[in-house]
């Protein structure tokens, strides 16, 4: 898999996400992305309680640990990247999280408009 240019939404270098926890398509810490990155996992978003009650209930529980996939299990200011599509249904559903733009692959403006996510900037 290769993959595509490190670059932001905002025209800049793809800054990292998460390390810890370790985060990304490719488990870098970075939300880099390749054409197999069928989810687009683009948007460094900061984990809300009110986000992650939200995705477990619409079928993707990102608060459990799952060992068996090395996954810790995200709490309330996790920086994770997030796939751009769930990222857009929270946005509409009016409970996005944060998102760190600088951090956040240009990929996901193929999904989610920029203004989207300029309106829910983190505080830097």
């Amino acid at each position: 898999m290769q993959k595509q240019d490190s670059i932001n939404v905002l025209g800049g270098v793809l800054a990292p996400c998460s390390r810890d926890p370790l985060t990304g398509f490719f488990r870098d810490g970075a939300c880099n992305t390749c054409p197999e990155d069928q989810g687009s996992h683009t948007v460094c978003a900061v984990m809300t309680a009110e986000f992650l009650a939200f995705s477990k209930y619409v079928g993707n529980d990102l608060s459990t640990a799952r060992p068996e996939f090395d996954f810790p299990g995200l709490k309330p200011g996790d920086s994770w990247c997030l796939c751009a599509g769930r990222f857009l249904q929270a946005h509409d559903e009016g409970c996005a999280p944060k998102v760190h733009l600088e951090a956040t692959h240009q990929r996901a403006l193929e999904i989610v408009p920029l203004d989207i996510l300029l309106q829910n900037k983190a505080n830097a």
